[in-house]
């Protein structure tokens, strides 16, 4: 068993390396043939970044866990957008981070209820009344309500600059260090990891296990350092030739494949039922760390590609992505502080996402209005 987990990761590492090998030494004419290298090596980067984060967990103390984990696991999602920012396509830019909090939010914490409820009628024949938050769990409700606020004042100012940057970077710091003074959460135990990061932690050398995963995590930012410009790229010809906005394919393709891999031990913990709590937090974390941090580098790395301090200009489309990804926060705050997530919360997330995916019309009077117009 064990050696099969290991041939699994060497498999996945040559295939990242393959692929980052390839697209950068290889010609090839076909729009189609290079994004799926760039997609499927996306997939496998987050993956191995994911497990490898999961099982350095054990590894440290709690406090320190918290900390390192949260950054590990959003390094896909960073790469994309740093590699945007880089490039200072302000429209994409808007596009992914609104993406990936919307999609979190709205398909995200939906699916985590929907499995567990489905396990738990299979498994007891009764239905999942509602998920259940420790009151700790308010630290989590409160970055985001601030965070949510703050955007106020970045619509209204109509722009983002570095100093919005450094707030969002200092409420991420804040809250990670609410987490660590808070009482400690029973911790979770190996038999609850996935099969690929148990096997990790398993590894009896405690030499041997740092080695393998900081050669592991090597390996996954490596290889989404390597493909993530490329993966821009294919995606807006994919969106292309698909007949469909650059805008809209970047807003959803974007996240879901960067972020899905890292939750699906999320959705592994929802069907154990008694985990569900864990999972759902999961991915709450997930939405703080994007609301937070991942926005914070936005302007820094964009300032950093222009060579100087500079501001990024938010027109009304962007402002209005900003403003739905801004109201569904604020919902999601209001769900969360009664600490219990029920199927009508999942239904209304669910039902809220998928209007605006259907119809991402605009709001033709944001413009005139004096707050963010």
């Amino acid at each position: 068993m064990k050696n099969r987990h290991a041939f699994y990761f060497i498999l996945m590492s040559l295939y990242s390396g393959f692929v980052s090998f390839t697209l950068h030494h290889i010609h090839f004419s076909s729009a189609v043939g290079i994004a799926f290298l760039c997609f499927s090596a996306v997939i496998v980067s987050a993956l191995i970044i994911s497990w490898t984060a999961e099982a350095a967990e054990f590894s440290m103390s709690q406090g320190l866990a918290v900390a390192i984990v949260a950054l590990l696991q959003v390094v896909p999602e960073f790469m994309v957008e740093a590699v945007i920012a880089w490039k200072q396509d302000v429209d994409l830019m808007m596009a992914n981070f609104t993406g990936s909090n919307r999609l979190l939010m709205g398909v995200g914490w939906p699916l985590i209820f929907v499995t567990a409820d489905v396990y738990t009628r299979i498994k007891t024949g009764e239905r999942l009344k509602h998920i259940d938050l420790r009151p700790e769990n308010i630290v989590e409700v409160g970055a985001l309500f601030l965070g949510s606020v703050y955007f106020i004042v970045v619509l209204i100012k109509k722009d983002l600059q570095v100093y919005d940057g450094i707030f969002l970077g200092i409420l991420f710091l804040a809250y990670l260090y609410f987490l660590q003074i808070l009482p400690e959460e029973s911790e979770e135990k190996k038999e609850d990891l996935m099969p690929m990061p148990k096997y990790l932690v398993d590894i009896s050398s405690s030499m041997a296990k740092g080695a393998v995963l900081t050669g592991l995590f090597l390996i996954g930012g490596i290889t989404m350092y390597a493909v993530a410009d490329p993966f821009f790229v294919s995606m807006k010809e994919v969106a292309a030739l698909l007949g469909v906005s650059a805008f809209v394919f970047v807003q959803w393709v974007a996240p879901f494949l960067s972020e899905f891999p890292e939750k699906v031990t999320a959705f592994y913990w929802a069907r154990t039922i008694k985990l569900a709590p864990m999972a759902l937090l999961n991915m709450i974390s997930s939405k703080v760390n994007q609301w937070t941090l991942l926005v914070s580098m936005i302007p820094v790395v964009y300032s950093f590609s222009k060579g100087m301090i500079s501001t990024i200009p938010l027109d009304w489309h962007h402002r209005e992505e900003i403003l739905l990804s801004m109201m569904m926060t604020f919902y999601g705050c209001a769900i969360l502080a009664k600490l219990r997530f029920t199927l009508s919360n999942a239904i209304t997330l669910f039902l809220l996402w998928l209007a605006q995916f259907i119809y991402p019309t605009t709001f033709t009077f944001l413009p005139n209005l004096p707050l963010v117009g």
